[in-house]
């Protein structure tokens, strides 16, 4: 018994011992690893505060660059503002040339606070397009372009006239001969016409027509030949016309507000057949003649220097301009055919002084119509330095209207309708061009 109450304590004692050094070795285990740290690498340390240092200066560079391009873009803006308040107003129909618009966000606009939308409108130092109506363009080539105008001009004119030649007793009895007679011209000239722009202010035309005529006279010499039917008389003439060469340049360069103005220079030669080279038919002795073949010239050289505004608003462009024809007189120094006893010496066709002004409205971004007015005063003629006996000062007036629509950006078709508004001027004419920019 003594035995066994020994060995149990015996056992009792080694199971204590054996927890003890459990407990001990359980707390050695939970003991915190700062006490067994090691102790840190200064060099790494001076590694990693200098690989911030770099990623700081970097940092900053990038900085300083940001604010160099910012002040660089501020800078442009406030350039754009300035032209925006200089670029002059265009009509509808001549924005196509415009630049596209280009959206700024809120962060690029300017620090002084002032709203930027988008990029102003390119600005152009010429005049906008219109619809053709009078002889000289308005639109001037740029610099180093082509421009090649097929065109075909009808025109009819008719007039009624009564020629007598004899006295007069009381006003309703004439003694001699009175001849009636009635004349409807027709007149087809196809021309092509070359503009090449010298600069975007200065431009060179050059101009070759052709030139068919129809003249009908319907007379009727009531003392000369006692009838009732009237005698037609027909005559045609076709061939070259008279050569043109001209200038054209833009006086200024305006701003907003302002119109452009366009001095030209016209030179008009005489290749045509003139009016001294075809043959002639007496009607009766006394009467005034017929001609048997008619001129596609005029027979003189003329000299035409003009002056053209035009004053773009929106949405109409508004046009005008004045011009002075100098007919330069010329020595004939021959006889007209067919005809005895008409020698002809000088002869001074007197000169002519037009006006011309009309508005251009765009329809949309290829279409455009035009209307206007023209009015010439034709001087009188002479003839070896005095007045042509019977002959008057002439006025012509019309009034025209136009349309033109451009096919593609190289291309435009153009048409013009003239109805004449006293007795010299044609009754109705049109116009059909085609220019095509090279």
């Amino acid at each position: 018994m003594t035995m066994t109450k020994k060995g149990t304590w015996l056992r009792a004692s080694l199971v204590m011992m054996l927890g003890v050094q459990a407990v001990h070795a359980q707390t050695v285990r939970q003991a915190p690893p700062d006490a067994a740290a090691p102790q840190p690498d200064l060099g790494q340390l001076r590694q990693q505060v200098a690989a911030q240092a770099r990623k700081l200066a970097e940092q900053q560079r990038q900085i300083d660059e940001s604010n160099r391009h910012l002040g660089a873009l501020q800078k442009q803006l406030e350039a754009l503002q300035k032209q925006l308040a200089t670029a002059p107003a265009r009509p509808a129909q001549a924005a196509s040339g415009a630049q596209p618009a280009t959206r700024v966000s809120q962060v690029d606009m300017p620090p002084t606070g002032r709203p930027v939308g988008q990029a102003p409108v390119r600005e152009d130092t010429r005049p906008p397009e219109i619809a053709p109506l009078f002889e000289q363009p308005g639109v001037l080539s740029p610099r180093g372009r082509l421009t090649l105008e097929p065109s075909l001009q009808y025109s009819y004119s008719s007039s009624d006239r009564v020629s007598i030649v004899g006295y007069t007793i009381i006003p309703a009895l004439v003694i001699g001969l009175i001849d009636v007679r009635s004349v409807q011209r027709s007149t087809v000239v196809a021309g092509l016409t070359a503009r090449y722009g010298l600069t975007n202010r200065l431009e060179v035309e050059g101009r070759i027509p052709y030139v068919y005529r129809n003249d009908d006279t319907v007379s009727r010499p009531i003392n000369l030949e006692p009838s009732s039917a009237s005698k037609v008389f027909n005559a045609e003439g076709s061939g070259l016309g008279d050569i043109e060469l001209a200038a054209r340049y833009q006086i200024n360069l305006p701003k907003p507000g302002n119109p452009y103005f366009i001095g030209g220079l016209r030179l008009k030669t005489r290749t045509g057949e003139d009016p001294f080279e075809v043959d002639y038919l007496a009607a009766a002795p006394g009467l005034p003649t017929l001609q048997t073949s008619l001129p596609t010239g005029s027979g003189f050289y003329s000299l035409q220097p003009s002056l053209s505004m035009i004053y773009p608003t929106d949405p109409a462009v508004f046009f005008g301009g004045i011009n002075y024809q100098w007919n330069i007189k010329r020595d004939v120094n021959k006889s007209l055919k067919g005809i005895e006893s008409s020698f002809v010496g000088e002869v001074d066709p007197g000169d002519a002084i037009g006006i011309n002004f009309g508005m251009g409205l765009g329809l949309n971004e290829r279409s455009s119509f035009s209307i206007g007015y023209e009015h010439t005063w034709i001087g009188k003629s002479k003839t070896d330095g005095t007045v042509t006996e019977g002959t008057t000062s002439l006025q012509t007036a019309s009034l025209l209207l136009g349309y033109s629509y451009r096919l593609n950006k190289r291309t435009s078709l153009s048409l013009s309708v003239g109805a004449g508004l006293t007795n010299d001027s044609p009754d109705t004419q049109f116009t059909l061009r085609l220019p095509y920019t090279f």
